[in-house]
């Protein structure tokens, strides 16, 4: 992919994702892209605060003549989902991301490409250095480890902002403006079990499923996609009156991401291997028999290992780990009624099983926009957990954010977005965990809206933004600051 066949306005907006894209910046390790926005700012004269979890804010005084405005604040966070096939050689902490344009949408060489929230951080600084765009005062604030949990909302030191009116630009769907978002809530749960030596007439193996759609837990959870850890654990107990042996069992990435690729490394007679195609093959003609478009690349693999301990779980406590792994909630769990055809009102993901060594770790995730809705749901999980003998703790605690009909700066947001589309803006809420709700809890007197650019598969390798929605969204962003400069 040569540079000139990519996107080249805005200028300074490309420039500047383009940038980002050079920059690893995994969850927990901002640092560099942090050091790139300070040199920014350091460049241009520009206040900026360091707070102790590693939040960045940057202070842009007031377009000449617009000094009386109130303040407003930008907010995104620096770090991305660091997801790739598991055929592509990239080291997300060292490596360069590698961008393609395919049929108007920019992407990545099998990797997530950050657009999730590069392009909004992008878009941030393009207004710190576009001398062109008129704008109030502006408090532009990066956070970190958003992915993992929010973290970096969590911990922000909120006396380093004064806006009490803020726009975020974290949303994926152009032309709609977003007004509220969902809570969420997690699980880690851990287990030892007890290992034995395999049986020295079984053979390791590895059984790989993979070709899943995978995504974003939240905004792609009413898809109802294939997840990689309960449909191994289902093809596992279809093989249970074989004879063989589970050593590990690994699936998934990350609270917010559905998972797409699940392995274990089984134990089998050699002379039942060709049973175990077949029932592969049933399996997957079960599957895709419903599974949406978007899965239906699913495939397996099934190969000799050689990297094996030959230290297994019993039968006793196979079946108990994988009965464990179908038994627990995933999916939409209630729909929205004012929005039926995307909005969950409340969701879990069974994001991540690891057998390794014996020791068991499974992560799920809630979201949510009535905390009160999610009792019932948290009372199943915890007593499964508590059935199968699991230590719990939670380790994701958020509020949503309650949409405010009416709110002065989602007006003028929509108004300038019905004229720049030429249509009336569509106000939704989303369900993803958004920093607004978590910021409003800190700042409760500020007014929030939040916008951005389609993105399509985020959390997933197949993530793309269309370019064609970039120079509108930044279209609406200066033409909402000029506005609020006046």
């Amino acid at each position: 992919m040569t540079t000139s066949q990519l996107p080249a306005q805005p200028a300074h907006l490309w420039q500047h994702f383009y940038e980002l894209c050079k920059i690893p910046r995994p969850s927990g390790k901002e640092q560099a892209v942090r050091s790139y926005i300070i040199q920014l700012a350091e460049q241009r004269n520009l206040n900026y605060q360091v707070d102790k979890t590693g939040n960045l804010v940057v202070y842009v005084p007031a377009s000449p003549g617009h000094e009386a405005a109130e303040t407003v604040a930008i907010q995104n966070h620096m770090d991305m989902v660091t997801v790739k096939t598991g055929d592509k050689e990239h080291n997300f902490e060292q490596d360069a991301l590698q961008l393609m344009v395919e049929d108007g949408w920019l992407t990545a060489d099998r990797t997530t490409l950050g657009a999730d929230n590069g392009v909004g951080a992008a878009a941030a600084l393009a207004a710190m250095t576009d001398e062109e765009v008129i704008h109030p005062a502006l408090e532009l604030v990066f956070t970190v480890e958003e992915e993992t949990g929010l973290y970096g909302a969590s911990g922000l030191d909120a006396s380093l902002l004064n806006a009490t009116r803020m726009i975020n630009l974290d949303t994926e769907d152009w032309g709609e403006v977003y007004i509220g978002c969902a809570g969420g809530y997690g699980y880690k749960a851990t287990r030892d079990f007890r290992i034995d030596s395999a049986d020295s007439t079984l053979k390791p193996y590895l059984v790989h499923l993979k070709g899943l759609s995978g995504g974003h837990s939240g905004l792609e959870i009413h898809r109802q996609l294939g997840n990689a850890n309960q449909l191994l654990a289902e093809l596992l107990i279809d093989c249970s009156d074989l004879s063989w042996a589970l050593e590990s069992f690994r699936g998934g990435v990350a609270h917010n991401v559905i998972a797409r690729e699940a392995s274990a490394l089984v134990y089998i007679d050699p002379a039942q291997e060709g049973k175990w195609r077949f029932r592969m093959e049933q399996a997957s003609q079960r599957w895709l028999s419903y599974l949406p478009e978007a899965d239906q690349g699913l495939s397996w693999s099934l190969k000799p290992s050689t990297d094996s301990s030959h230290e297994v779980l019993s039968v006793a406590d196979r079946d108990l780990l994988l009965g464990l792994v179908v038994a627990m909630p995933h999916g939409a769990q209630n729909y929205s009624f004012a929005q039926p055809a995307d909005l969950v009102n409340l969701s879990c993901n069974l994001a991540v099983v690891n057998l390794v060594a014996g020791q068991l770790t499974i992560q799920t995730s809630l979201r949510f926009f009535n905390a009160n809705e999610t009792s019932g749901l948290k009372y199943k999980i915890e007593n499964i957990f508590k059935a199968y003998a699991l230590e719990m703790e939670v380790i994701l605690d958020y509020p949503g954010w309650n949409p405010n009909f009416d709110s002065a700066l989602v007006a003028q947001a929509a108004g300038i977005a019905e004229q720049v589309t030429g249509e009336q803006a569509q106000l939704k809420a989303i369900h993803a965990g958004l920093e607004c709700g978590i910021l409003l809890s800190k700042k409760p007197d500020m007014d929030v809206v939040s916008f951005g650019p389609t993105i399509r598969g985020a959390h997933s390798p197949s993530e793309r933004l269309e370019i064609s929605t970039v120079e509108p969204f930044w279209q609406m962003l200066t033409l909402l600051l000029k506005e609020l400069a006046a």
